[in-house]
């Protein structure tokens, strides 16, 4: 009986698993840059000794799943706004910092002008060319205009190469991983490469950038929401056999009782 028990619940946490990761796809659809997150189950034979060699009660660690992340493009949608920039094929990234140095890569290219110039995601990371944080250099004094107006002034080549006015200002710096898998999610939208990763400078020559265009989330909204309510009806009936084993298990307690 405990067995019956066991075995429903451990068929209920890769479920609600897959639920946190759907739900989570779901809240990010209208996220810029967003790539989904997928999980899918190993093997039956995989689970089958998973669930023979386990004993004590149903660890997450001891499930037999595995996560991954899209990395497939999302479509790009034009907005006309300067320091928005989007890349062409689906494994180059920018390169973006904390304040402490430390590198994510993002497909996001939403950016902004921050008070001293800097050019910074929504998240205050700052934009990275191949000489340091992008810097677009305004008026120290006087009628001093306003971010927006200078970012009107700013062009953003199909190479990467940003200039203000006609006047070249940094080369921005793109990167192409060749294991996107290796990346580990540090936010909605920014991945930091681990000891796998292989990351390659790309130059001015094989980047593709667009100005004024942005990359949407690649979630099919539609398609996480049938899995969602798929994985709940799953999630249910787990429950019900729970339920059903657990009243069993009540009543053989019971007749124990009253025989005894």
């Amino acid at each position: 009986m405990l067995k019956e028990l066991y075995t429903a619940a451990l068929g209920m946490l890769p479920q609600q698993t897959r639920l946190e990761i759907t739900a989570n796809n779901l809240a990010n659809a209208n996220t810029v840059g967003f790539k989904r997150g997928g999980i899918f189950e190993q093997s039956l034979i995989e689970a089958r000794e998973n669930l023979l060699n386990v004993r004590g009660d149903a660890e997450t660690e001891d499930l037999p799943l595995s996560q991954y992340i899209d990395f497939r493009p999302g479509a790009i949608q034009k907005t006309g706004n300067p320091l928005d920039v989007a890349l062409d094929g689906n494994a180059t990234f920018f390169v973006v910092a904390d304040t402490d140095g430390t590198e994510h890569l993002t497909r996001a290219g939403h950016f902004t002008l921050d008070d001293r110039g800097y050019v910074v995601t929504a998240d205050g990371r700052y934009l990275l060319s191949t000489s340091g944080p992008l810097q677009i250099e305004l008026p120290a004094f006087g009628d001093t205009p306003s971010n927006d107006r200078i970012a009107r002034q700013i062009q953003i080549s199909p190479q990467g190469e940003v200039q203000l006015n006609g006047q070249y200002v940094a080369q921005l710096r793109v990167v192409e991983v060749a294991n996107p898998q290796s990346l580990q999610r540090s936010s909605a939208t920014s991945f930091v490469p681990t000891d796998t990763t292989e990351i390659v400078e790309l130059d001015p020559t094989r980047i593709a950038v667009q100005q004024g265009y942005l990359e949407a989330s690649n979630v099919n909204i539609v398609s996480e929401m049938v899995t969602m309510i798929q994985l709940q009806r799953m999630f249910e009936l787990g429950q019900k056999v729970i339920q059903t084993n657990d009243s069993t298990l009540d009543r053989s307690i019971d007749i124990g009782r009253f025989t005894a």
